[in-house]
């Protein structure tokens, strides 16, 4: 039989083509039965892709679904926590947590969903290392974390007006650093769409006659 007429079955493993992953419910995760049994509602959705876990939870839920996933089922490394923004949902913004478990060699990723007026509760409590990434989260979405011990921006400076990573910040920038160019900005200036920075360098000074001259000698 001729290798073009082979099953798939019947090829070596890197003559196979890749099969992509799908999204399936989760409901039969043993770690997923055992949050929704616990929480109930609080836990929205369940799926997994290639293995790994993803959850949707109310966020009044967020921290106590973590603490449990850490202290229970062994996920104890925080990878990370980050924003991301949906401006047409009526709660705009996702907050993304990514757990790992070493003993089960398993990730596991928690979506939570808050607006703007709103706030999520603050997983520093749980995970001292959400400190920094929260304070990401809030320096570029505007994303305020409940409990933060010390929620400050942390890229920009304090007085920057806006928050850069916003679907609808503009992509030229705003009239913003009232802090650091007083002389061209009022305080909290902006942000203004379309106008970029606004920011000129100021036109060098005329040299004085005497100052000429001595450039001129230098020639």
């Amino acid at each position: 039989m001729s290798e073009t007429h082979q099953s798939a079955a019947e090829l070596a493993p890197w003559e196979r083509d890749p099969v992509a992953p799908q999204w399936r419910e989760a409901a039969d995760d043993p770690v997923a039965r055992a949050l929704a049994e616990r929480f109930g509602e609080a836990v929205a959705s369940m799926r997994s892709l290639a293995g790994d876990l993803t959850l949707a939870v109310r966020r009044e839920a967020l921290r106590e679904v973590c603490t449990a996933l850490k202290e229970e089922h062994g996920f104890d490394l925080l990878v990370d926590l980050c924003g991301v923004d949906f401006p047409k949902r009526p709660e705009r913004f996702e907050v993304v947590v990514h757990l790992y478990s070493f003993a089960a060699n398993r990730r596991v990723r928690v979506k939570t969903a808050v607006g703007e007026e709103g706030a999520v509760p603050s997983l520093v409590p749980v995970f001292p290392a959400a400190n920094w990434p929260e304070r990401e989260a809030w320096d570029m979405f505007g994303i305020r974390f409940e409990g933060h011990p010390d929620l400050t921006r942390i890229l920009l400076w304090e007085g920057f007006n806006g928050h850069p990573l916003r679907k609808d910040f503009p992509v030229e920038g705003i009239d913003t650093g009232a802090a650091i160019y007083p002389e061209y900005y009022d305080a909290r200036q902006g942000p203004v769409a379309g106008a970029g920075t606004g920011w000129k360098p100021k036109p060098p000074a005329e040299p004085e006659k005497g100052d000429a001259a001595e450039e001129e000698e230098k020639k």
